[in-house]
């Protein structure tokens, strides 16, 4: 599959590096892709990944990852223009510079993009562990859970493979709203990680008797 990797911070790189690994084209958007930490990612992720501008990647891609930081999320959707008929992963978190959720829980951050990306079947994935979890889900031989959701059913089967190429267990929350529940899961995580300093190798595993 061809996937468009819009931010090549931690999350996306992370994600971009894993999925190229597992034979996927991957294509990372940035603003300067020249930037020498860009080159140095694109030599780790090997053959299978190149670079270009965000909507250049877009365009060439079957699917599109959202991994910006949440003030960038905006002009760059809006950037791209039409979105009719793509399916975009937002793994996006509305967080303040204080770690706290800038977006309530009336609407989400994920509800957002879907405004601003206007036509795109929207699945929120990848934002409710961290990137250390992303190059490695599997604890003590369990593989730990990434939740979704998205009101496309075609579209949360493809996050669906594309998050167990990755090794991750995968539920379906339900639709885009649910996402309400799983920005501020995401934010339970960060909080026990980096303020009550649990590290960063802690993760989330739905269990079932």
């Amino acid at each position: 599959m061809r996937i468009a990797v819009l931010g090549t911070g931690d999350v996306g790189g992370t994600l971009g590096k894993r999925w190229a690994e597992k034979g996927h084209q991957v294509i990372f958007g940035s603003r300067n892709p020249s930037r020498p930490d860009i080159r140095k990612l694109l030599t780790e992720a090997g053959p299978n990944a190149k670079v270009t501008g965000y909507a250049q990647a877009v365009a060439a891609a079957d699917v599109s990852v959202l991994a910006t930081p949440w003030e960038a999320v905006r002009p760059l959707l809006e950037s791209i223009g039409d979105w009719t008929g793509r399916i975009l992963i937002d793994c996006t978190n509305p967080l303040t510079p204080d770690l706290q959720l800038a977006v309530g829980t009336t609407t989400s951050a994920a509800e957002q993009v879907a405004g601003w990306a206007q036509g795109a079947s929207v699945v929120k994935a990848f934002n409710t562990t961290g990137w250390s979890n992303m190059a490695d889900p599997i604890y003590r031989g369990e593989r730990i859970t990434m939740f979704i959701c998205g009101d496309n059913t075609e579209a949360k089967e493809i996050v669906t493979g594309l998050a167990e190429d990755l090794g991750f267990e995968v539920v379906d929350a339900g639709a885009l709203t649910l996402a309400r529940c799983l920005e501020p899961l995401a934010l339970l995580w960060i909080k026990l990680a980096i303020v009550q300093k649990l590290g960063r190798d802690i993760a989330f595993k739905l269990l079932r008797r």
